[in-house]
């Protein structure tokens, strides 16, 4: 290693002593308690090296301040910029917060402990940055308001209110010594309860039909953070569990060799947002630019044709039942004799569809564009670790993947054992069946495979 690069790497670490020994001082004591002498004894370093770092005690203690609220601001930010829904925004800032705070314990108590009213440029900056995390908040706040999820709060007082329930939840974890463990479930504690304050439901006195009611959700992360919202909006306390993850197929020849051809297409099948955004993926890579004025795209679901439309492909059919059996009952009213039917679809997907349409004398190209896998332990650590420590009453089931990777992620033996205390949902038939398959009881299914009709489903069921 270099010796000036040696030597800058000492002068930081020394840096750091002394900000971690003044965060510990200034948390105890008042500002004007702590002196330099103790600054410099707590962190062995002579007082005089330490004057070489900061200039004063007023210096050290907004240093320390601006770091950490910068910090601060640019992880929320960073946490909150790929959410879809303001929901997830509110939870994402929650749950940040919360953890953030609870981690750098010291500089919480010393923002707490001293307003932020000094004459010095170092204290103007902090003011900016709290009003920065007060602004990102009111942000999200707002959003919910126009989108007709939230109350109509004056944004400033819901701010406040909020803020002042995620420090004193802080105060209570420190008091407590509260482990990771307790902290993963008190900060889903603290959302539910920001969330539920905020809610539009409750101006328009609307009962919240599932409230009290713990739901585990089973999908990919994605998927599962849009359905929470449908519950979460119902009054039901959420888990996201994710099983799934989303991967490329093993080999891309047999879609590249249907979207090269010459041969023109008559249908194109979308049976899950998944299978258009890999598909638009995958032509992108291509470079082709698919001429739809000839085709007749059909879509599975209002979800999928929405993900279609959005890729600015035209959408011509959205079948009444939203399942294979759904879209052959749907395209008997067409000719498809030798008509070409193109499939992009998962690599695991059920065969009722391609031989459904054979049936009605189509040619079909069912092709892979996506497979699933298991999700990487990083991905569910938290979810598990919020699973344990919670007691749920429904587990929902998106399809035969969804529950059959849940089995293997929690290495489950005994299906039948382990869901005896839980009721258990499954969106449509093809997942009852691979539920029942193990002999599990599946207690709700809706009519209408989707994620409100599920929602419905179980609203009913509970009447």
């Amino acid at each position: 290693m270099d010796a000036g690069l040696k030597i800058e790497n000492k002068k930081e670490q020394k840096r750091k002593r002394i900000i971690e020994s003044a965060a510990k001082l200034f948390s105890q004591k008042g500002y004007h308690e702590v002196m330099m002498e103790d600054v410099a004894r707590l962190s062995s370093i002579a007082k005089g090296t330490v004057y070489n770092y900061f200039e004063s005690k007023e210096q050290l203690y907004f240093s320390i301040m601006k770091q950490r609220m910068e910090k601060l601001t640019i992880s929320l930010k960073e946490k909150i910029k790929d959410e879809t829904s303001s929901i997830e925004s509110l939870h994402s800032f929650i749950i940040h917060l919360y953890m953030f705070m609870m981690k750098y314990q010291s500089f919480f108590l010393m923002y707490q402990k001293e307003s932020m009213k000094a004459e010095h440029e170092l204290c103007s900056e902090l003011v900016n940055l709290e009003n920065d995390l007060k602004n990102i908040l009111g942000v999200i706040i707002k959003t919910g308001k126009s989108e007709g999820l939230f109350r109509n709060i004056e944004e400033s007082f819901a701010v406040d209110l909020i803020l002042g329930s995620i420090y004193g939840a802080t105060q209570r974890g420190i008091e407590n010594n509260f482990q990771d463990e307790v902290m993963i479930a008190e900060r889903e504690r603290i959302f539910d309860f920001v969330l539920h304050g905020l809610f539009s439901a409750y101006e328009e006195n609307k009962m919240f039909q599932l409230s009290g009611k713990t739901i585990v959700i089973t999908r990919t992360v994605d998927q599962s953070k849009e359905s929470s919202e449908v519950f979460r909006q119902l009054g039901a306390n959420v888990i996201i569990f994710p099983t799934l993850d989303i991967v490329p197929p093993e080999s891309w020849d047999e879609f590249d060799s249907v979207v090269k051809s010459s041969t023109p297409v008559d249908f194109i099948i979308f049976t899950s947002a998944h299978s258009v955004k890999m598909y638009i993926q995958r032509c992108k890579e291509l470079n082709i630019n698919v001429n739809y004025d000839s085709v007749n795209v059909v879509a599975v679901g209002n979800k999928t044709a929405a993900v279609c439309e959005r890729y600015g492909i035209p959408v011509h059919i959205i079948p009444k039942k939203f399942s294979g059996l759904g879209v052959v009952e749907e395209l008997t009213n067409y000719d498809l004799k030798k008509k070409l039917i193109f499939i992009p679809r998962s690599a695991i997907g059920r065969e009722e569809l391609p031989e459904g349409l054979e049936a009605l004398g189509a040619k079909i190209k069912s092709v892979p564009v996506y497979n699933v896998s298991l999700p990487s332990e990083e991905n569910i650590k938290s979810s598990l670790e919020i699973l344990n420590q919670s007691k749920p009453e429904i587990f929902i089931f998106t399809s035969p993947s969804t529950f059959e990777n849940f089995l293997q992620i929690l290495k489950v033996v005994n299906p039948v054992k382990y869901f005896d205390r839980f009721k258990v949902a499954a969106i449509g038939p093809s997942t009852r069946t691979a539920i029942e398959n193990r002999h599990v009881h599946v207690d709700i299914m809706p009519d209408e495979y989707t994620i409100d009709g599920l929602a419905k489903a179980i609203i009913e069921y509970y009447k």
